[in-house]
C-alpha cells in the first residue's frame, strides 16, 4: 500500500505536538490515522487522505474500526479522503460528499531514472535561471530551526492580504517545522541597491520514505521578477532526487477544465510546465453517525462561511 504522509505515525506525532487527539490503527490490509476535531455542535473524526486500504473489503474493515472509534468519542460523523476513488463506491449509504479539504487533484513528478532523464523533465528556462542563480546574487539555504518559519509566514501574510486568503498560525507552522520530516528552504537575494540580504522566497517541504511533498511556499514581488519560485522548485526537486526519493508531489492543482479565474489557475499552469502526471483522488466525504446533529453542523458551517465572506 502507498501510505500518504498524512496517514502515518509521523503525522500522528505532529498531531500530538499540536495538542490534537488522534487514533492510529494498522493491520495487514489497511491503515488509518483519525484526528478528533471539535465543533460547537460536537465532535467528528477526520482522516486526511485516509483510510488507506488494499481493496474494498479491507476498506470496509477500516470503516468498521473507525466507526467504533467514532462511537467511543460521540462523533457526529467521520470525514474521509481515500486516495482511491473506487473505494468510496463500496461505502455505506450514509456517506455524503463534502467540500474538499485537501486537494482532490495533484501533479506528480517521477524522480526515478538517471539524473539526465530527470533534467529532461524540468523546464529548460527554469534550469537556466537555476544555473545562473549565483551570478544574480541568489543563494538557497535550508533550515530546520522553527524560529526561521517567520520568513515563510511574513511572505504568506503579504500574499494573503492581497488575495484575501487565510494562513496558518505561527505556532502551527513552527510545530510543523520542528518535525523530522520537515525542511524549510529560503532563497536569499543580495540586493545591490540596499546592500541587504533579503529572503525573497520560501518553501516548506515534507519528506517520507518515497515522496517529497511541496506543501507551502511564497515569494515577494522582487522574487517574482527574479523567478524565485521557479529556481527554488528546481532545487527542491534536485535535492529530493539526491536524497533517493521516488516522487515529487506538487500538492494540488486546479481540476481539469477549471475556469481561467480558478484561484489555483496560475499555480497549476506553473506546475504543469514540469513533465509530471496528473493524479486524481476521491475527494472529501462524510460518513454520518448522527443524522440530526450532522444537519445542524452543516447549517452552522454555512452560517460561519457567510459571516466570513461578509
Amino acid at each position: 500500500m502507498n501510505i500518504p504522509i498524512t496517514q502515518s505515525k509521523a503525522w500522528q506525532k505532529l498531531q500530538d505536538d499540536l495538542g490534537e487527539a488522534s487514533f492510529f490503527e494498522k493491520e495487514a490490509s489497511f491503515q488509518y490515522l483519525a484526528i478528533l476535531k471539535s465543533t460547537p455542535v460536537g465532535n467528528y473524526l477526520y482522516l486526511p487522505y485516509g483510510p488507506v486500504a488494499e481493496n474494498k473489503e479491507s476498506f470496509n474493515k477500516a470503516i468498521k474500526s473507525i466507526r467504533q472509534r467514532a462511537d467511543e468519542n460521540n462523533a457526529i460523523f467521520i470525514r474521509v479522503e481515500p486516495v482511491n476513488s473506487d473505494l468510496i463506491k463500496s461505502s455505506a449509504k450514509e456517506i455524503k460528499k463534502s467540500t474538499d479539504l485537501n486537494p482532490k487533484e495533484t501533479w506528480i513528478l517521477d524522480l526515478t531514472g538517471s539524473d539526465e532523464e530527470l533534467r529532461e523533465k524540468l523546464p529548460s528556462r527554469l534550469l537556466r535561471y537555476y544555473k545562473n542563480a549565483q551570478k544574480n546574487n541568489l543563494t538557497i539555504e535550508t533550515s530546520n530551526n522553527p524560529d526561521d518559519i517567520k520568513y515563510l509566514l511574513d511572505l504568506q501574510k503579504a500574499l494573503a492580504s492581497k488575495k484575501g486568503i487565510n494562513t496558518f498560525s505561527e505556532a502551527y507552522l513552527k510545530t510543523e517545522l520542528s518535525q523530522p520530516f520537515a525542511t524549510l528552504y529560503l532563497l536569499k537575494y543580495d540586493n545591490p541597491e540596499t546592500n541587504n540580504r533579503e529572503v525573497i522566497a520560501a518553501g516548506l517541504v515534507f519528506d517520507d520514505e518515497t515522496t517529497r511533498y511541496n506543501l507551502q511556499g511564497a515569494q515577494t514581488e522582487q522574487g517574482r521578477k527574479l523567478h524565485a519560485t521557479g529556481i527554488l522548485t528546481i532545487k527542491l526537486i534536485l535535492d529530493a532526487k539526491k536524497k533517493g526519493l521516488k516522487t515529487f508531489d506538487f500538492w494540488g492543482i486546479a481540476p481539469e477544465n477549471a475556469p481561467k479565474d480558478h484561484p489555483w489557475a496560475g499555480f497549476t499552469a506553473f506546475k504543469k510546465t514540469f513533465a509530471g502526471t496528473e493524479v486524481a483522488y476521491a475527494g472529501t466525504y462524510d460518513i454520518v453517525q448522527k443524522p440530526f446533529k450532522y444537519k445542524l453542523y452543516n447549517i452552522v458551517r454555512k452560517l460561519n462561511r457567510l459571516r466570513r465572506r461578509i
